[in-house]
C-alpha cells in the first residue's frame, strides 16, 4: 500500500467548500482523509506544505501537444512535462495534429502513447468535422469511444451553422460538450493584430472584434435550441457581454479565457514581437478589464492556456507570416495570481475553481477537479507568495514562444501529484 502524507498546508478547494488548514492523506492514488492533524507513520512518505496552497491539480481545457505530426514544437512526453511543471495534472489535447484526430485510430495513438510517455493525464479532443475543413461531420461516435472527452475544429472556425448544429446534437446523446472556436473568416480573413488605433498605426492588416462576436452569438442561439456548447479562447468585451445575458437566459454555454488575455493588451505587438501573436488577437485596455470582469462574476467560467508551441523558424518571421500561438502551460498559475488574485480580482479559491473545479464539471472528468474523499489524488501544491522570473531556456517545452520571458511572477509551484504519485518537485521532474 503505497501513502502519502501532506501536513500543515492550506487545503483550498471550492468543490467542498475547504479552506483552511488540514492533513490529507493519499493512499493508493486517492484520496483517503482529510483532517485538522493525521499522526504520521512510518509507512507515509510525508511532504511538509506549512505556508503553502495546497488545490486539487489544475486542468487545462486547451493544450497543442503537436503530436502526431509535429515532434519538432511538442510531444506528449514533453508537453506533459512542461504541465507537471505548471501545477497541471490533466490536460485535453486538441485536435489539429498531423494526422488530424477526427477518427478512432488517431485517438488510440495519443491514448497510447500518452499510457508510456505522460506524467500527467491525457484526454484527447477530437475533430468536429473531417480533416478540421467544416464539411462534413467527424467519425464522432468512433471518436468517443475510443476514448475523445469533447469535440472541437479549434484553430478552424466551423462556419457553417448546420454542420455546427449536427455537431452540437450529436455530442448531446454522447454527454459531451462541443467546443467551438468562434471566428467569422470573412471578417477575419487576411487580418493578423486586433482591428484598432494600434493596428492602424503599425500598419498591420486588422481583425475586428466582431469577427469573434459574431460567432459567439450563433453558438449561444444554437445551444439553446440543440444543447451545450463550450467558447474557447473569449477575448473581446462584446463576447462577454453575450454571455453574461446567455447564461442569464439559462442558456447551456459555457466559456474559458486565457491568461494572455487578462496579462496584456495588443500594445504588446507595437514592436511587432510575434510571440505575442495569437488567434483571437490581443485586444484593447476595455477588452482586458472586461475579461477580468466576466472572471469575477462567474461569466467565464474557466482559464484556459491555448498553450500552443511553434518553433523559431515559425516565429522569428515577419509579423503576418508568423503562426498564431504561445505556450502557457508553465506561465499560467504565475500569471493568475500575479493579475488577478495579487490584485484582489480573484480570491485563491475562485481562481482554483476556475483552473480545476469548473474544467472537470465542463468536462464531466469524474473524481478529477476536486479533493473529496475517494476522489483521484491529483493535486497540485504551490507557494502563492514566492516570486520567479520566466526564463524560456529553462521551459520544458519544447518550445519557447513566450512575450512573458524576463517577467517577475507571484505563485510557484512546489510540488504536483498525479494519482498520487510526485511527478514534479520544486522546478523538476521526478
Amino acid at each position: 500500500m503505497s501513502s502519502l502524507l501532506i501536513k500543515n498546508g492550506k487545503v483550498v478547494d471550492p468543490s467542498t467548500k475547504m479552506d483552511g488548514n488540514y492533513d490529507i492523506l493519499i493512499v493508493n492514488g486517492k484520496i483517503a482523509k482529510i483532517a485538522k492533524k493525521i499522526p504520521a507513520s512510518k509507512n507515509y512518505k510525508v511532504i511538509d506544505a506549512k505556508g503553502l496552497a495546497v488545490t486539487s491539480g489544475f486542468i487545462d481545457m486547451h493544450t497543442h501537444l503537436r503530436d502526431p505530426g509535429r515532434p519538432d514544437k511538442e510531444t506528449i512526453y514533453s508537453g506533459s512535462r512542461a504541465a507537471a511543471l505548471g501545477g497541471f495534472t490533466s490536460i485535453c489535447c486538441m485536435a489539429n495534429t498531423d494526422p488530424i484526430a477526427d477518427n478512432g485510430a488517431v485517438i488510440e495513438y495519443i491514448l497510447g502513447k500518452a499510457k508510456t510517455e505522460a506524467v500527467v493525464n491525457i484526454f484527447p479532443i477530437a475533430a468536429i468535422t473531417k480533416g478540421l475543413k467544416g464539411e462534413e461531420i467527424s467519425e464522432m461516435g468512433e471518436c468517443f469511444r475510443d476514448g475523445a472527452i469533447a469535440f472541437s475544429d479549434d484553430g478552424h472556425p466551423v462556419m457553417r451553422a448546420d454542420i455546427m448544429r449536427r455537431a452540437v446534437e450529436y455530442a448531446k446523446q454522447f454527454g459531451v460538450t462541443v467546443i467551438s472556436h468562434c471566428e467569422d473568416t470573412s471578417l477575419s480573413k487576411g487580418g493578423s493584430a486586433n482591428e484598432g488605433v494600434v493596428s492602424t498605426s503599425i500598419g498591420l492588416p486588422p481583425i475586428p472584434a466582431i469577427s469573434e462576436e459574431i460567432m459567439v452569438a450563433r453558438e449561444i442561439m444554437l445551444a439553446r435550441e440543440f444543447g451545450r456548447v463550450h467558447i474557447a479562447h473569449v477575448s473581446s468585451e462584446g463576447s462577454i457581454k453575450l454571455l453574461r445575458q446567455a447564461k442569464k437566459d439559462n442558456i447551456p454555454v459555457t466559456c474559458e479565457t486565457c491568461p494572455h488575455y487578462f496579462s496584456i493588451t495588443e500594445e504588446a505587438i507595437r514592436n511587432y514581437d510575434t510571440n505575442a501573436k495569437v488567434n483571437p488577437p490581443l485586444k484593447t485596455e476595455k477588452d482586458l478589464k472586461a475579461v477580468i470582469r466576466g472572471l469575477k462574476d462567474g461569466t467565464i467560467d474557466v482559464i484556459a492556456t491555448d498553450h500552443a508551441p511553434h518553433n523559431i523558424e515559425e516565429k522569428n518571421v515577419e509579423f503576418n507570416l508568423a503562426s498564431s500561438g504561445m505556450v502557457g502551460l508553465e506561465t499560467a498559475l504565475g500569471l493568475a495570481v500575479t493579475k488577478l488574485v495579487k490584485t484582489k480580482q480573484l480570491s485563491l479559491g475562485e481562481l482554483i475553481a476556475k483552473l480545476s473545479n469548473n474544467p472537470a464539471k465542463i468536462l464531466g472528468l469524474k473524481n478529477k477537479g476536486t479533493l473529496k474523499i475517494g476522489a483521484d489524488a491529483d493535486l497540485c501544491i504551490f507557494d502563492p507568495s514566492a516570486e520567479w522570473t520566466v526564463d524560456p531556456t529553462k521551459f520544458a517545452s519544447k518550445s519557447r514562444n513566450t512575450p512573458f520571458a524576463g517577467w517577475k511572477l507571484a505563485g510557484k509551484v512546489m510540488t504536483t501529484i498525479v494519482a498520487g504519485k510526485i511527478v514534479a518537485q520544486n522546478g523538476k521532474i521526478t
